[in-house]
């Protein structure tokens, strides 16, 4: 067994590279994954392979195993599966996730990987981070029994939203997208799709992820009487013009930002972010969560793929890295 392994480097705004690693020595407390699969979390990582991270985020927007600084050369990622190659005994050949950049082998803590449960394939879990912050946000919204909800953007994160709202009792949950081929994945996932003029208003909770301002317009423009509208897109560096004439004061709406960095104030005296990743993980048991990943490569095409996906020539939701085993 070698002490080798390759990782993909952001090397500069716009340009990626793989990268030969050396693995340090392993310390008791250590141990050694072989990547199977990671998850390319894309409107995250697009801003970052493209330079987009405003300086005053440098330190919050880390990554809990980054390499290298923003806006470059940097090793960015959350969402790897491997197996146990090497460490306690109890743990070798076991299914893992971590929040890891994308490298075929690594080193990390014991403590900072977290067993596959039963009946979570490694193809599928690479959904992990994302079903994550969907749980956050859903917290964060905190629907009700009943209540009819509004997803604005049908991306990995807002189609997850979705999904874990159209499991609360009665909840009427829309999925909104401008891309009519999300239509299929809504179905998968049990809820209604909607195209941006043909949502209806009145709803009791909005969440935003769609990542536009012409989506958090829509949010304002649906959302009933004191009604809140979660804002779950990050935009980087690009401003957002917010129209709050209009009817947003007599409708007495509220707008709250939600973010994984923190659990929700609202479960944050009970839950812990290693018990809400065990929940994300079991959650994934659900085979209808397979329609979110529509596109796989190897890791070798991830500089060409990480391009197509951060200038939108790839339409994709997830899309899966696959790693060689040998």
């Amino acid at each position: 067994m070698t002490d080798d392994a390759q990782a993909f480097w952001i090397a500069a705004p716009g340009r990626g590279e793989i990268r030969a690693e050396v693995l340090p020595s392993v310390s008791a407390d250590d141990l050694v994954v072989r990547a199977l699969f990671s998850g390319i979390s894309r409107g995250t990582e697009a801003l970052v392979f493209n330079g987009r991270v405003p300086p005053s985020e440098y330190q919050r927007m880390r990554a809990p195993f980054q390499a290298g600084d923003f806006p470059g050369p940097i090793k960015y990622g959350y969402a790897s599966v491997g197996r146990v190659e090497r460490g306690p005994r109890e743990l070798l050949g076991r299914h893992v996730f971590v929040l890891y950049p994308h490298q075929t082998r690594y080193i990390v803590p014991v403590a900072s990987v977290h067993l596959l449960p039963p009946g979570v394939p490694p193809n599928r879990a690479v959904l992990a981070a994302n079903l994550e912050t969907a749980i956050n946000g859903v917290w964060d919204a905190h629907p009700q029994v009943g209540d009819r909800v509004v997803v604005i953007g049908a991306g990995t994160v807002g189609s997850l939203v979705a999904w874990v709202a159209g499991r609360i009792h009665g909840c009427q949950v829309e999925l909104v997208d401008i891309n009519p081929q999300r239509a299929k994945v809504a179905a998968a996932l049990g809820v209604r799709f909607s195209s941006p003029d043909a949502v209806s208003g009145g709803a009791d909770v909005v969440i935003h992820a769609s990542a536009s301002a012409a989506g958090l317009e829509l949010a304002l423009g649906v959302a009933g009487f004191e009604a809140t509208i979660v804002e779950m897109s990050w935009y980087g560096d690009q401003p957002v013009p917010l129209a709050l004439g209009r009817a947003f004061h007599a409708q007495r709406l509220t707008i709250k930002s939600s973010q994984v960095g923190s659990v929700a104030a609202a479960q944050r005296s009970r839950w812990d972010s290693r018990r809400r990743m065990q929940f994300a993980l079991a959650s994934l048991a659900d085979p209808a969560l397979d329609a979110l990943i529509t596109g796989e490569t190897a890791f070798e095409s991830l500089p060409e793929v990480m391009t197509q996906l951060a200038d939108g020539t790839l339409d994709a939701l997830c899309h899966r890295v696959r790693y060689d085993e040998t």
